[in-house]
């Protein structure tokens, strides 16, 4: 009882912390909060933290599978679906599955060959901290995000501005259905069968399930003890307890603790070798036969968590300027634009995993989940957006959050060096050409002035372009006023390099020239 409840607290307390983490758009946690998502096995891998895969491979031949049970979140979602699903309504019990050996360590061979060939696709689909942020971001956070536009509405008709109207649109259709079809696979396992998509299609839990087979501390049957009356095989959500044989099958159970406290035999124990911690012998008359004991239903400690139908709402924002319908001519990025840190394209592919917590932290959401801007082996990784904004010239928080090494961290001085793309200008699209007016929205909006004002016709000026000061922020395209195709766009950098300072002598020059000197 004490290790099940000691279990349940630190579990619930760490999806808690992940959920709202993913969740949180006010930034009430602070950014350090992402050090939690180091401790999962994926991204500690992609970042090659030793440290922390040594700790999780210890834990593990210690006492089994705790990461699957204590702080995978996904894993944690499951248990609450399974919780609800026998809490409102009746379940059959569970019963013991034989192993799925081959279809698990065949996952895992994909897997392997997959990233052989530079595909992390495959991993990102099937990572339980990944597919958990997707499901988090583009399924919970818009729910989210609409609950607070309701209680804002309700506030501001009663003259109270304590929440305040944020985007809760879905960042794409694709993520957002690839997030839902994960929650309904996983939940609909789960609600049937437990933890059925842990021991069978994770390959995380397949990995800590091979190590788990020679734990220290495991869960134990006492043959001299077991009835084989079956009571703790229907509670293990794992489907690992073989009531005929008295057998556990290590390599699956994910130390939920459920079934011990359930033999009224003291047959099960949770410690070292096959006798530990078991009381007096039992005579064989103090036996009985299988008997259903509807009072020994344990209840979990956590929240109901209810499966909604993801909601999209709230106003986007405007630009300021009105919008003019004069680009005739169309353009196609070559490459689309990676977040800062990510240092290439490339790079960006081979460590991200998709799990879109840096599309979740933006605070301009900018970064939108890819589609086929990478090709198959980038697809869901984080590109930039500038349809609704534009990247913070001073913002460097998707390169201090991110667990996987895949945007590395960035000090606000490199930053404002690094090169993502480099401005273009499609003169034929301007305003100022095609309708002879001023406009000088893009110039305005350019940090490191590589978009400059100069004289064109009478008192007209037009933009003119210096691509190696730029450093592809967006905030030129944002701008543009100019539809269905802007004048002026971001091209992607394939790799990022570091941009050209802006000489002080050309600073003066184009302040002189302002003033028509």
């Amino acid at each position: 009882m004490f290790l099940r409840i000691c279990r349940r607290v630190l579990a619930l307390l760490f999806f808690l912390v992940f959920l709202f983490y993913f969740l949180d758009f006010a930034e009430i946690l602070p950014h350090e909060t992402s050090l939690f998502m180091t401790w999962q096995l994926v991204p500690a891998w992609m970042e090659k933290n030793v440290a922390v895969l040594a700790t999780l491979g210890i834990v593990t031949l210690l006492a089994g599978r705790i990461y699957c049970s204590t702080i995978c979140p996904l894993g944690i979602l499951q248990d609450g679906i399974a919780w609800v699903a026998r809490r409102f309504q009746k379940k059959p019990a569970y019963r013991y599955e034989s192993p799925q050996t081959a279809m698990r360590w065949g996952i895992v061979g994909v897997v392997v060959f997959a990233l052989a060939l530079g595909v992390t696709a495959v991993l990102s689909l099937l990572d339980p901290y990944s597919a958990f942020g997707r499901v988090a971001t583009n399924v919970f956070r818009p729910v989210y995000l609409t609950g607070n536009n309701l209680l804002a509405w309700i506030g501001t008709q009663n003259n109270n501005y304590t929440f305040y109207y944020v985007n809760a649109a879905v960042q794409t259709l694709v993520a957002f259905f690839v997030a839902l079809a994960t929650l309904l696979v996983v939940g609909i396992l789960a609600y049937r069968n437990g933890r059925t998509y842990c021991n069978t299609i994770c390959p995380v839990g397949t990995i800590l399930g091979l190590l788990s087979r020679w734990s220290w501390l495991r869960v134990r049957i006492s043959p001299e003890r077991c009835v084989g009356c079956g009571m703790c095989a229907k509670k293990c959500k794992g489907g690992c307890i073989d009531p005929k044989a008295k057998t556990v099958d290590n390599s699956r159970c994910v130390d939920c603790f459920n079934c011990l406290g359930t033999c009224k035999f003291q047959a099960l124990t949770f410690g070292i070798g096959g006798n530990a911690g078991i009381g007096k012998s039992l005579e064989p008359s103090e036996k009985v036969a299988q008997k259903e004991d509807e009072g020994t239903t344990s209840r979990r400690d956590f929240l109901s968590f209810l499966l909604l139908a993801a909601a999209t709402g709230g106003s986007t924002s405007r630009e300021t300027l009105e919008l003019v319908y004069t680009g005739k001519l169309p353009f196609t990025r070559q490459f689309p634009i990676a977040p800062p840190g990510a240092k290439s394209i490339a790079h960006l592919i081979q460590h991200c995993t998709a799990c879109h917590l840096c599309v979740a932290k933006c605070p301009v959401q900018i970064l939108k989940p890819a589609v086929g801007e990478y090709g198959l082996e980038g697809f869901l990784a984080p590109r930039m957006d500038f349809t609704r904004g534009f990247c913070n010239f001073d913002c460097t928080i998707c390169s201090e959050i991110c667990p996987n090494d895949a945007i590395d961290i960035l000090t606000m001085a490199q930053k404002h060096l690094t090169q993502v793309g480099k401005v273009v200008f499609i003169e034929d699209n301007c305003v100022v050409k095609v309708d002879e007016t001023n406009c000088g929205a893009c110039s305005e909006h350019c940090p490191t002035q590589a978009v400059q004002m100069v004289p064109y016709k009478g008192s007209l000026t037009i933009p003119k372009i210096d691509p190696t000061i730029c450093v592809g922020c967006g905030g030129c395209e944002h701008i543009c006023p100019v539809r269905p195709y802007r004048a002026i766009y971001v091209e992607g950098n394939e790799v990022h390099v570091e941009r050209a300072e802006f000489e002080e002598s050309e600073k003066i020059e184009v302040q002189l020239d302002d003033f028509g000197f």
